[in-house]
């Protein structure tokens, strides 16, 4: 685990956000369910650049406490399923 990984974990144990914590997305009527520690580790598999500005957005969404969080983790989890949908369609 990279310490930017580390610290994205750590807020949100320290704000008393499980990382379990979950989303459900809605997809053409599948149901795909993403936890908050899925999402990190899928993101800090992205460039140091990109890690680096996860973090930051993270620590401004963590100021609005558990609701700016939630809203954080839909975005993230959304980009993450469009990016896996995209990348499903052109292989098809």
């Amino acid at each position: 685990m990279n310490d930017i990984e580390n610290r994205c974990k750590e807020l949100l144990t320290k704000n008393g956000i499980n990382l379990n914590s979950e989303i459900d997305f809605d997809i053409n009527g599948d149901i795909h369910t993403l936890s908050f520690e899925y999402i990190i580790d899928t993101f800090m598999m992205a460039s140091d650049s990109s890690k680096t500005a996860f973090l930051a957005a993270l620590q401004k969404a963590s100021e609005s406490k558990n609701e700016g969080v939630r809203k954080f983790f839909e975005g993230m989890g959304q980009l993450l399923l469009i990016t896996h949908l995209s990348k499903k369609i052109e292989t098809a």
